[in-house]
């Protein structure tokens, strides 16, 4: 019923309710009473019951005293003008297939199109976890900064009321160009930021004292909301516009952080890190999973992605397989399982939790590396963008726990006990693959904080910096040099005792110095990087546009399950 098909299609796009269907009888074929072009008329849509009916269909609509507004020979009908009165003799003539009401379709809700009829719009996420109900007790997120840890943030809509984004230090490799500082240039970081805190009315509650923004919130399918929708998002940009990155980038990220988190303004209590390399030693020798501990000690919670490797994956990635932090897989909304890509534990380090994490839109960030590879398949009418990965499910969790801080001041061990206490198990579904279950926001809002002290062995971050990259390397554009061994992305040594010492003594940087090389505190000054060799062979900012992954490649598979924990920027990821 190709009719049928078109208006069902047009409905799901635009919002439009389902009509009963017009009543059909019995009439003799092509016979009109005298009444029949008497009394109100109603417009039709006619679809002829096949090719050679369209003469006949308009025939039958005149004989009834109607009239044809327009032919449409896709249906082998058109639309009509008719007596209401006579609509179920036409119903019944030999050449008509179907009647329908015909009406105006309007663009409802965001973008032109209906996010309840979307299973991973973010409508029906945040409905799904319960932050809709916490939003409609006043529960927004107001106040905590939360720091993305990603490939920057654009200030699309949805991300660039006053307040809502603050660039924080850019130390990637596009910071030295001055036209592509702070932007996202790979589109990741802004898909990530757009779910945790994303809002088209961020203001009018957020910095205006209204306790009633949550009312404002609540069943809007009219704007764009994130899960904590009066948060605002501190971007420290680490991946350039492949989304490459370095593990020194991120460290020193997650250092810039735990020194400014208390900076006017930022109040940083939630990090968003939805990176992952496959270490190659534990995490109580792990550099990175040392600064991770270093920020949560601070007061501020970490929320990693478990990763992308599937059950085979045999553990989590670094630095969600640090036991402090909160390490996210990734549920599938379809079937109430976990995804099949997000990597399952060891048995002993698990995910602590799931929360959706297939086919969840967010905010697109048009010309974006990914806008250009995907948008043919993943774009949602014209703002939005499909993604699937531990990173989605791990930016909803950062959302959730934005929205309990601001309902309860605690620190990261008791937000992490709410969280996993609360969690609702999903059936026939391993632990190693679902740690506690899926993300219950309500459930977790109705504890209050106490005890869950973590007494885990800490780490020293007394080790090997190269064994944190996993097999990984960032390679020069310009001479193919790979970045290996103990040093940073400057070309400096990298002594990881340094380091830890300084890290715990919170001075890791000093201005804009970071591991005795010029890093900004705003963004890296451009000095830093003349005279900087890897190898003995020189390189420059600008001969970075080309760097790639060495030995993993970005490819179908995507950020290969021990990069970036994006699942792939492929076609079954932006469904």
């Amino acid at each position: 019923m190709i009719l049928s098909t078109i208006l069902s299609e047009n409905k799901r796009r635009w919002g439009i309710a389902a009509v009963s269907a017009l009543a059909a009888g019995s009439v003799a074929p092509g016979v009109a009473t005298a009444a029949a072009g008497f009394g109100p008329s109603v417009s039709v849509v006619v679809r002829g019951a096949g090719a050679g009916c369209a003469t006949t269909v308009a025939s039958d609509v005149s004989a009834l005293g109607g009239r044809m507004t327009r032919q449409l020979n896709i249906i082998d009908g058109g639309s009509a003008l008719v007596p209401t009165s006579a609509v179920t003799q036409l119903s019944a003539a030999p050449c008509v297939a179907e009647v329908t009401p015909d009406g105006a379709l309007k663009p409802a809700s965001i973008g032109g199109y209906d996010p309840t009829q979307d299973a991973g719009s973010l409508f029906n996420t945040t409905k799904l976890i319960g932050a809709q109900s916490a939003w409609a007790h006043g529960v927004t997120g107001k106040g905590i900064g939360v720091a993305v840890i990603d490939t920057g943030v654009a200030p699309v809509k949805g991300l660039n009321n006053a307040g809502q984004l603050i660039n924080g230090a850019d130390v990637s490799f596009d910071s030295q160009n001055a036209a592509l500082t702070y932007n996202d240039e790979f589109g990741h970081g802004t898909h990530v930021a757009g779910i945790i805190a994303g809002n088209d009315i961020y203001g009018a509650n957020a910095q205006s004292g209204n306790s009633q923004g949550g009312a404002a919130y609540a069943g809007n399918t009219s704007q764009f909301i994130g899960v904590a929708p009066d948060a605002h998002i501190i971007s420290v940009k680490v991946g350039d516009e492949s989304g490459v990155a370095d593990v020194s980038q991120v460290i020193a990220a997650l250092d810039w952080v735990d020194q400014h988190r208390n900076d006017n303004g930022l109040n940083i209590k939630v990090v968003n890190l939805s990176y992952g390399t496959t270490s190659g030693q534990a995490y109580t020798l792990d550099p990175i999973a040392f600064a991770t501990e270093v920020v949560w000690r601070d007061n501020v919670t970490v929320v990693a992605a478990a990763g992308n490797g599937g059950s085979g994956s045999h553990g989590l990635t670094d630095p969600g397989y640090d036991p402090y932090v909160i390490a996210v897989g990734a549920s599938d909304m379809q079937g109430s399982t976990v995804a099949a890509f997000s990597s399952w534990g060891d048995g002993i380090r698990n995910p602590d939790l799931v929360a959706p994490g297939t086919h969840i839109e967010s905010l697109r960030d048009p010309g974006s590396n990914i806008d250009l590879q995907y948008g043919a398949t993943a774009t949602v009418g014209s703002r939005f963008f499909l993604g699937s990965g531990t990173s989605q499910a791990t930016a909803i969790v950062s959302g959730a726990v934005a929205l309990y801080l601001s309902a309860h001041g605690c620190t990261p061990d008791q937000v992490k006990r709410a969280l996993v206490m609360s969690a609702t198990p999903l059936a026939s579904q391993p632990a190693a693959a679902q740690g506690a279950g899926e993300l219950n926001l309500v459930g977790a809002l109705a504890i209050n904080p106490g005890g869950g002290a973590q007494s885990f062995a800490r780490s020293t971050g007394t080790g090997s910096l190269e064994a944190a990259r996993g097999g990984l390397h960032v390679v020069s554009g310009a001479n193919g040099v790979a970045l290996t061994g103990e040093q940073d992305i400057m070309g400096n040594a990298w002594n990881s005792a340094a380091i830890a010492h300084s890290e715990a003594g919170h001075n890791a940087w000093s201005g804009g110095t970071f591991n005795g090389a010029a890093w900004s505190g705003a963004g890296w000054s451009g000095a830093g990087w003349s005279g900087a060799g890897w190898s003995g062979a020189g390189w420059s900012g600008a001969g970075w546009s080309g760097a790639g992954w060495s030995g993993a490649g970005w490819s179908g598979a995507g950020w290969s399950g021990a990069g970036w924990s994006g699942a792939g920027w492929s076609d079954y990821s932006w469904s």
